[in-house]
């Protein structure tokens, strides 16, 4: 991978690694040139190595600019059943398609879209830090169990969970 100036000093882990797969969007925050935040929902992102994150832009202008002005990302994972995740917060860069890593790094991007999107840029981050995000229920309800927290989830959403 080249060097996009940036070094990630967390490594994640099989349970964050299962809340990126288990989510269906992740929401991006980025800062615009006049410090007022933008938080965006992306819906193909992916967990990439030990230590990144990489999120396709398909329709991101505004995060990308933002990105190219302030690196300093943070990106949200929630797996809205478990009502449970992750932020991580990192230091984003974009790789582009003129880049000779891009189908490298965006392989498994590339790979989710298939031919529905076209990816205009990969959004790399490399992790700084990671906190875990409760719903207010962990704290409110501390007997309750997974089982019963999903299937409240389920209830609340008309989901009706297939058997795989």
């Amino acid at each position: 991978m080249a060097n996009y100036n940036i070094r990630a000093i967390f490594m994640l882990n099989e349970a964050i690694r299962s809340s990126i797969g288990n989510s269906v969007l992740c929401w991006l925050a980025t800062v615009d040139s006049a410090g007022l935040p933008n938080v965006t929902p992306k819906e193909i992102f992916k967990d990439y190595g030990d230590n990144h994150i990489v999120i396709a832009d398909i329709a991101s202008s505004n995060s990308t600019r933002n990105i190219s002005n302030h690196p300093s990302v943070c990106v949200s994972f929630i797996d809205v059943f478990r009502q449970c995740g992750f932020k991580i917060d990192g230091t984003a860069s974009l790789v582009t398609p003129d880049k000779n890593d891009f189908p490298v790094v965006g392989a498994e991007l590339l790979r989710m879209t298939g031919d529905i999107y076209p990816i205009r840029n990969i959004i790399l981050i490399a992790i700084d830090r990671v906190s875990p995000i409760w719903a207010p229920s962990y704290k409110l309800l501390p007997d309750q169990t997974e089982a019963q927290r999903m299937q409240q989830a389920f209830d609340t959403y008309g989901v009706i969970p297939v058997d795989r």
